[in-house]
């Protein structure tokens, strides 16, 4: 028995080591990341539109899902004009459209949106559109991050406990399962079965009943709400999140048959495979609602993700459950054999070679590109990911090697946990016979080497068992922190928008509707009025053709009607223009089609107004106008 064992005084020993598990935990929970964007709008952002339009359609870059007020379209008055809620554009999962109700007046109107992308995490915003000419609006919209609140926050938490009671449950069932079967009536490692299992069991409950509030902006208290339970249970989210409930209630009776049984030895071939099925369904519940079920290759992503996950129960649950074992001494006076350490270090060694395999293929589908480790969110949090993983292998490395020495200092006829300790025999001498040498065990023929004994298996190591046995806790526990500081990272980053889906919002956004440039330019003509505002609407602003439209304001916020308007712009720099922008009465506005800009840079905007005959002046401003994205 190795004297450096810690005796098991405290029975919430594990309680505690859990705790602090979930304090690591929640210390580095942050706001989730979008993982959808909006693509593109008819009609765009800040456009003017000559007469009102029939529908407001939206196009994001991953197929989302709503609810009745996923698609919200306000008036000037903060009344709403959409009747019925959104439906998909001809299918497409990608689409969201609302029909808008009769006549509307003119105006600027608001379109509030909020939807859930396809990996599960809500998503919201807001535009506003002008029908006649822009105007004052009631409307009044949030646009924070929808984890900015305060079910969005409980959301977040309660994400980082289901990781962390999973951890426990599959790490400390594997190492029952395979390495040593015995753990299973041992009393902390039942504790920590259970522990995990309340964990992911309590987490997953309240989750399901959030679920509804988190993707419609709701309250804590409208998880009660029956009506937010339909669309719960119809989504994929909550479907998966059913279906772990339902797995975790199996899970029980495994356990309870197969784990926990102080009679059971060996819980068999069929055993371990029915643990690595049920730990297999429940990891593919993550993988079915996060980032592996949108984006490319999905087939292959799921399974990669599942194995991801198990991975990592395996190991860092391993972990925690050697170092309860590695830090108790029991009534009966056994210790963890050092065989069942070494079959964890080679199971960990497997799981970790898992992990980075899996870690490797989720990087590149996630982050696409070297460049976006460095200029996004979640690529900068998988470099700070892989420093923390290589400082687990190096920590590692040490518990594997004096795991080796512990191993090769304790064979089967020595192993502390399973032999007796030898008796001392009373041997009959002659009387007058020399006492036996100092040193010399009776039983030992005389001047035979100490160690040559019967039983002996020779030299003792350097160092005792125990003093293995303490250097290998030691190192357990720093491969275990580490651990923690790994699974905190990994559920930040199933949290944050991934590099690759970054990318694709940005070219989509370019690639779809028209970016809108406005510049309102006052002007004053020194007599009473003639004062007022011109404002001034280029589409898209890139090289290339553009659309431009004007519209005079009073200097009470009026429209005003004006004999004449002309617009000429010019590029200093490049010594270019005056280009005519040839402006032409619309009714109301002015407006062009057909204006090319041939350079991207700062242009300066020449505005002419005349209002009567012999009234007229000219204002400047600039507008910068970009290149056509590649």
């Amino acid at each position: 028995m190795s004297s450096g064992s810690l005796p098991a005084r405290r029975p919430l020993t594990v309680l505690a080591l859990v705790a602090s598990l979930f304090a690591l935990l929640l210390g580095g929970a942050g706001p989730a990341f979008a993982h959808a964007g909006l693509s593109g709008s008819d009609p765009a952002d800040g456009t003017v539109l000559k007469t009102e339009p029939r529908y407001v359609t939206l196009t994001f870059t991953e197929s989302v899902g709503f609810s009745d007020d996923s698609l919200r379209v306000l008036s000037p008055r903060n009344e709403r004009v959409n009747p019925r809620p959104a439906q998909h554009v001809d299918g497409k999962d990608d689409t969201a459209r609302v029909e808008l109700s009769g006549k509307l007046p003119q105006g600027t109107y608001t379109v509030a949106w909020r939807v859930v992308s396809a990996d599960g995490h809500p998503i919201s915003g807001a535009f506003v559109f002008s029908i006649g000419a822009p105007s004052e609006t009631a409307a009044v919209v949030a646009t924070g991050s929808p984890d900015d609140t305060a079910v969005g926050r409980l959301y977040g938490v309660l994400r980082y406990v289901a990781y962390s009671g999973l951890a426990l449950l599959v790490g400390a069932a594997a190492f029952v399962l395979v390495c040593w079967p015995a753990a299973g009536a041992v009393r902390p490692v039942r504790r920590l079965l259970v522990v995990g299992w309340a964990a992911l069991t309590a987490s997953t409950v309240v989750m399901l009943l959030l679920r509804g509030p988190y993707e419609t902006a709701g309250g804590v208290t409208s998880a009660f709400d029956p009506a937010q339970w339909g669309g719960t249970v119809t989504g994929r989210p909550g479907a998966a999140l059913i279906a772990r409930l339902v797995l975790l209630a199996v899970t029980a009776v495994f356990l309870r048959r197969s784990v926990r049984r102080p009679d059971r030895t060996d819980p068999g071939v069929r055993g371990r495979l029915v643990g690595a099925l049920l730990a297999a369904a429940l990891a593919v519940t993550w993988a079915a609602a996060e980032h592996a079920s949108a984006g490319i290759q999905v087939a292959l992503a799921m399974p990669v993700a599942a194995l991801h996950l198990l991975a990592m129960g395996v190991w860092l649950g391993g972990l925690v459950t050697l170092l309860l074992l590695l830090r108790r001494r029991g009534s009966d006076g056994r210790e963890v054999p050092a065989a069942a350490i070494g079959r964890f270090s080679t199971l960990a060694f497997s799981a970790v070679a898992v992990l980075v395999g899996t870690g490797v293929y989720q990087s590149w589908r996630q982050v696409g590109s070297w460049e976006a480790l460095s200029t996004t969110s979640y690529g900068k949090t998988l470099v700070v990911k892989i420093a923390a993983v290589v400082m687990v292998l190096w920590a590692a490395s040490f518990s594997r090697r004096w795991t080796a020495r512990l191993v090769r200092g304790a064979s089967p006829a020595t192993d502390v946990s399973t032999v007796p300790a030898p008796e001392r025999v009373r041997v009959a001498q002659p009387v007058g016979a020399p006492a036996p040498a100092a040193g010399t065990e009776l039983g030992t023929a005389p001047g035979a080497p100490a160690g040559d004994a019967p039983g002996d298996e020779g030299e003792p190591p350097p160092f005792g068992a125990g003093t293995y046995r303490r250097s290998l806790r030691r190192m357990v526990t720093v491969e275990a922190v580490l651990g923690v500081l790994v699974l905190v990272i990994t559920t930040v980053l199933t949290g944050t928008q991934p590099s690759r889906a970054a990318g694709e919002r940005a070219a989509a956004a370019s690639a779809g509707e028209p970016r809108v440039k406005v510049v309102t330019v006052p002007f004053d003509m020194g007599t009473a009025n003639h004062q007022g505002t011109v404002q001034i609407t280029l589409a898209p602003g890139r090289v290339g053709e553009n659309t431009v439209e004007a519209v005079v304001y009073t200097s009470d916020g009026g429209l005003a009607a004006v004999p004449e308007l002309r617009l000429t712009l010019t590029q200093d720099e490049l010594g270019i223009g005056p280009l005519d922008a040839k402006l032409k009465d619309q009714k109301g506005y002015w407006a062009a089609y057909d204006l090319r800009l041939p350079m991207p840079g700062v242009w300066t905007l020449n505005i002419t107004v005349r209002t009567t005959d012999i009234d007229q002046v000219t204002v400047h401003d600039t507008v910068r106008v970009t290149s056509v994205p590649r």
